[in-house]
């Protein structure tokens, strides 16, 4: 579809009108804009196209989506193009009542929900005469409910990951509109893994050649593999196993022996136990495995206990980051970003979700530590700094201080925003300053030397944006910093 029907009510008042009230797309509230400033997660275009009445917005996205925004803070795509959108919102006039119902609800309740709507609408204004009018005059055919919330249910489920939108100066997510279940992260990221391992139960040489020679495809399959277990995958495995050695101690490796142990065979003892030599992390990650002249009982136990304590048959039961990081390394990245934005809302929304269950009065900072890092790693700089600066605030010994303190000057400065990194180094130094156990041997270690390091790195960056001053005073602060490491 197009966006003709946008053209016309511009070039048409009467039914830029009508379009405006009854079926609330108003086209001289686009000039307002939205109620915040906002901006789309994967960095995409945004166009104020018109407003509603409740202090809604409707913008049309880069690809001709349009994506409604709330006055308080839901969003989702309502059309592929203005067409589709104003083909809904027309033939629905009371299409927000409608945002959680779905094709599957059967005709009879779609008709039955749109019928007390509109019966509620027309108490107050006629709706009947001006759908008709302003549908005729766009080109618009005949449509029953029934396919209208067809179209609608389908743009609502094309908001994740690609359309998802943010306050801009605080960088959270706006809730779904809707209330419809999505696939797991797993399904999309599984795909290539299933596709696969499917081509190596038909032993196709081009996928064992493609396998080997790509850990992320290896990585994939055997995860493939965790959720579809056969017993005539042995053979496979066997060979999977091999090939991960390769990549050194991965959690795949340690699936890939798990999976192999599983099948409970001494004759496989002498092939896991070679593996496990291959280096030390490997000796380390694999450590407890039975010794190779055990018998079959003693490796199906440490395969069990291994399989139920990390891994399983419930894609659902793997950690986020599992998948996240299996997006990323795929080049899903909007996969990825989007659920690790949405834990970041949630923990920045109710920091007990980072309460230590061994210390109920502690929080444990590490998850933020791990968001800054996964967001570093997908270029994301502007969550990253939103999850370090939650974390720097977190930190309870001073050593975590100024190792958190550090980071975030470096994404700081990374940020193009060298003054913001210099004040950060001030506070490290304020913290290097007070007496604390934790800090005695800061200066002996090679942490005295990155925190120089950032010192004259945010220096030079103070300098290239013409900040001479306080470049000079950073310089001076890192050589009093430098002569602390030799005493």
């Amino acid at each position: 579809m197009t966006d003709h029907a946008l053209g016309v009510l511009r070039r048409h008042p009467r039914l830029a009108a009508l379009a405006a009230f009854p079926f609330d797309f108003d086209l001289d509230r686009a000039a307002h804009g939205h109620v915040e400033a906002v901006r789309l997660a994967s960095g995409g275009p945004l166009e104020v196209i018109a407003g509603d009445d409740t202090g809604g917005t409707f913008f049309r996205c880069g690809d001709g989506s349009v994506l409604y925004a709330s006055s308080e803070g839901a969003a989702g795509i309502i059309g592929s193009s203005v067409d589709e959108a104003l083909d809904i919102l027309t033939g629905l006039p009371g299409w927000a009542d409608y945002i959680d119902l779905a094709p599957q609800d059967g005709e009879e309740a779609i008709h039955e929900a749109v019928a007390e709507t509109e019966d509620s609408l027309r108490e107050s204004y006629g709706i009947d005469e001006e759908r008709a009018e302003l549908r005729a005059a766009l080109g618009f055919p005949e449509r029953s409910p029934m396919e209208l919330i067809g179209l609608l249910h389908a743009a609502l489920l094309r908001t994740e990951p690609g359309f998802v939108l943010l306050n801009a100066d605080e960088g959270r997510a706006y809730r779904l509109l809707d209330r419809h279940p999505r696939p797991g992260l797993w399904e999309p990221v599984l795909a290539s893994g299933r596709a696969g391992l499917a081509a190596l139960r038909d032993g196709e040489d081009e996928a064992w050649r493609a396998t080997e020679q790509d850990p992320v495809r290896r990585r994939l399959v055997l995860r493939a593999a965790q959720f579809d277990r056969r017993d005539a995958d042995l053979p496979l495995l066997r060979r999977l196993l091999r090939q991960e050695a390769g990549s050194s101690m991965t959690d795949e490796l340690r699936l890939a022996a798990v999976l192999v142990g599983l099948g409970g065979r001494p004759e496989d003892l002498p092939l896991l136990n070679e593996v496990r030599e291959t280096d030390f992390d490997t000796a380390c990650g694999l450590g407890g495995m039975p010794a190779p002249d055990a018998d079959g009982p003693a490796l199906l136990a440490w395969a069990r206990e291994l399989d139920e304590s990390m891994f399983g048959t419930d894609p659902a039961d793997e950690p986020l980051g599992t998948w996240t990081g299996l997006a990323a390394d795929q080049g899903l990245t909007e996969y990825a970003r989007v659920p690790l934005i949405r834990r970041l809302d949630e923990i920045e929304l109710n920091q007990g979700l980072l309460r230590d269950p061994r210390d109920p009065d502690r929080l444990n900072p590490g998850p933020l530590r791990s968001l800054a890092y996964d967001f570093d790693r997908l270029g994301d700089l502007p969550q990253a700094l939103r999850a370090q600066r939650l974390c720097s605030a977190l930190q309870d010994t001073a050593w975590d201080r100024v190792s958190s303190l550090r980071d975030l000057a470096e994404l700081e400065r990374r940020s193009g925003e060298p003054a913001a990194a210099a004040r950060t180094l001030a506070r490290l130094r304020a913290v290097l300053d007070a007496p604390d156990d934790t800090l005695a041997y800061w200066h002996r270690v090679n942490l005295g030397r990155f925190i120089v390091r950032e010192h004259e790195s945010v220096a030079e960056a103070l300098r290239d944006a013409g900040e001479s001053g306080l470049a000079a005073d950073l310089s001076e602060a890192a050589n009093g910093v430098r002569a602390r490491l030799s005493s």
